[in-house]
């Protein structure tokens, strides 16, 4: 029987790392990209699209908040202070709209960071990408019924984790979306609903650069037989964004520039943890 369960387990195995291998390949620029990847079902950049459709939407919903908040503060003096300088809303209109226009740019930016922080972790970390999965099924299936039933739970965890990857990419692609419309936040005093939306960008690319470190290096331990250490690495990884979410919260002003700052001071916490 026990044989009979270890070649069951050892043909699941050989059927799902045909697949791991691929997709471990590409797992930032798919979470941080997924558009690039979902091109192809229709032949379109649906981001591009979806993106100047809410960009006209939030651009018209800024003026209409610039044109309500200066009616209601220096005409009918129901909202903010009257004796405030005009200059300062006209300024945070400005910001708002700037942003909204240049947010493609700036995300390719934060693409290419989150990416090179990706990459400098691993190699600290001295993750190797290159892995020879059909060695590690022959070992986990001579290992015996307990080693191969690891084996298995290893694999389900990382499909899991995978899903979770497309799930976040998705997340990712509809924040980049919607920051025209969070845009309006600018024009309060506190960033309003800007800031909190930016926090939730910055949490998710974090968590997709920790993930993926996470990820690997369970792949690593794993193919090097060190077994309980490869699933703690997986099963982690699938916990981080809840992990994460307990402290990378909204607390008090600063808007983005102090999310942002906030957002490097972890990345490099965590490098110099890892070093």
């Amino acid at each position: 029987m026990e044989v009979i369960l270890t070649l069951l387990i050892t043909a699941v195995l050989n059927g799902a790392v045909a697949f791991i291998d691929e997709m471990i390949s590409a797992l930032v620029p798919m979470t941080l990209h997924a558009d690039q990847y979902m091109t192809g079902a229709y032949g379109g950049n649906m981001v591009e699209v979806l993106f100047e459709i809410l960009l006209g939407f939030g651009v018209s919903l800024i003026i209409l908040k610039f044109l309500k908040k200066g009616f209601e503060c220096y005409v009918m003096w129901t909202d903010g202070d009257p004796d405030s300088e005009p200059v300062y809303l006209v300024t945070r209109f400005i910001q708002a709209v700037a942003v909204a226009v240049c947010f493609p740019v700036l995300y390719g930016w934060m693409a290419d960071i989150t990416t090179e922080l990706t990459d400098e972790l691993l190699a600290a970390v001295g993750v190797s990408t290159d892995y020879d999965w059909i060695a590690w099924v022959d070992t986990v299936s001579s290992g015996g019924i307990v080693t191969a039933v690891f084996g298995l739970v290893f694999v389900i965890s990382y499909f899991m984790l995978y899903f979770q990857f497309l799930m976040r990419g998705l997340e990712i692609m509809i924040l980049r979306v919607g920051v025209p419309v969070a845009c309006t936040g600018l024009l309060d005093n506190d960033k309003g609903v800007f800031r909190s939306y930016m926090m939730k960008f910055f949490q998710s690319a974090f968590s997709v650069a920790v993930q993926i470190v996470l990820c690997k290096l369970g792949v690593g331990m794993m193919l090097n037989m060190r077994v309980f250490w490869g699933i703690a690495c997986i099963v982690l990884a699938i916990r981080t964004p809840r992990f994460l979410n307990e402290f990378m919260v909204p607390v008090g002003g600063g808007g983005v520039i102090n999310n942002v700052y906030h957002s490097v001071r972890l990345a490099g916490m965590a490098k110099n943890l890892i070093k």
